[in-house]
């Protein structure tokens, strides 16, 4: 294809151009403007999650074994692997891109196609990435925060990002374009990845039902995650400390503080909606578990919708780009939101 090597000509040139001129970072911040309508659209995605993706999920679950699901998980993460290469050449990071490289040539080889993970053995474990964290190292500014039907989080900069990644670098998506099977088995191998991506998360619905508010939490944990993606691990302690500008009148920030204004906005949220009087009326005598750090369980990569990239799911379930995709909203046991 012709159109792709002269796309990836102009995106280099551009690239070499931000590095002389110098990169100024966009971190994604906390901002919401668009609450209503991406609660509504996160209820959706819950609903559509508990009917159809997780009962899908679980069934894979239950017919296959762990090893196989670990090879499937192989096979597609390293099948992605160029979405990070291209990025991290796109980001001026030639270590990154080398080790990205070396990783991915040693387990399509001697990993057969990437069923198994040599390259781990050998210290070269992935760096991912995403165009969304390209395009906030260019300077573009994330917007605000997005909620898209059947991906789940993202942001005015991360969904356009993410798209771009899965049109121009997915061999997923090259593979549907260049063939056309009967019943549309051209996409079996994408509904295979999709069904594992869900199922390498089930184990985080128990710890979203916990919360007081499930859309809070997943909200920030996303937020989290892609400013850990595009300061590579090493956000600044000022920038921590701003997510939490606006949930309460904290000058320190720090987990502390940040975690009794996530509870501060999820009482509030409660008490407004007033969905749950009960649970409303006993929040602050009886608080649930105060939630781990979100980041932990955050989706990702992906300023990318949330399923985007395999690897962008979450730090313990890395499979890219928040940021390919089934829904990655578990639902919780109780509804926050009407």
């Amino acid at each position: 294809m012709p159109a792709f090597p002269r796309t990836l000509r102009l995106l280099a040139t551009v690239t070499l151009l931000v590095a002389v001129a110098g990169c100024a970072i966009q971190p994604a911040r906390d901002e919401d403007p668009w609450q209503g309508m991406n609660r509504k659209v996160f209820n959706f995605n819950q609903k559509f999650d508990n009917a159809i993706a997780k009962p899908v999920a679980r069934g894979y679950v239950k017919v296959t074994s762990a090893e196989v699901r670990l090879m499937v998980s192989n096979f597609f993460d390293n099948l992605q692997m160029p979405i990070s290469i291209v990025n991290d050449v796109l980001q001026v990071r030639p270590i990154g891109a080398a080790r990205n490289t070396g990783r991915f040539l040693v387990n399509s080889t001697v990993g057969l196609a990437g069923l198994f993970d040599p390259a781990g053995k050998l210290g070269l474990h992935a760096d991912l990435t995403d165009f969304g964290v390209t395009l906030a190292r260019w300077g573009v500014p994330q917007g605000p925060y997005l909620v898209i039907p059947f991906l789940g989080p993202s942001s005015v900069r991360g969904f356009p990002a993410y798209l771009a990644d899965t049109y121009f670098l997915n061999p997923l998506s090259y593979w549907t374009r260049d063939h056309n099977y009967r019943y549309y088995a051209e996409y079996l191998p994408y509904t295979l990845y999709l069904v594992q991506l869900r199922a390498s998360l089930l184990n985080t619905d128990q710890f979203l039902s916990s919360a007081y508010d499930p859309y809070v939490m997943l909200r920030d944990a996303y937020l989290q995650r892609r400013n850990y993606l595009i300061y590579h691990g090493n956000p600044p302690t000022s920038l921590l400390e701003n997510l939490n500008e606006g949930g309460s009148d904290s000058s320190n920030g720090g987990g502390e503080s940040e975690m009794e204004a996530l509870l501060a906005r999820q009482r509030a949220y409660d008490q407004a909606h007033a969905a749950q009087p009960a649970h409303s009326a006993s929040a602050p005598a009886a608080s649930p578990v105060r939630p781990a750090a979100p980041a932990l369980i955050a989706p990702v990569p992906a300023g990318s919708v949330a399923p985007a990239h395999a690897a962008s799911v979450a730090p313990a379930a890395s499979s890219a780009r928040a940021q390919g995709s089934l829904i990655l909203t578990p639902a919780p046991a109780t509804s926050a939101g009407g």
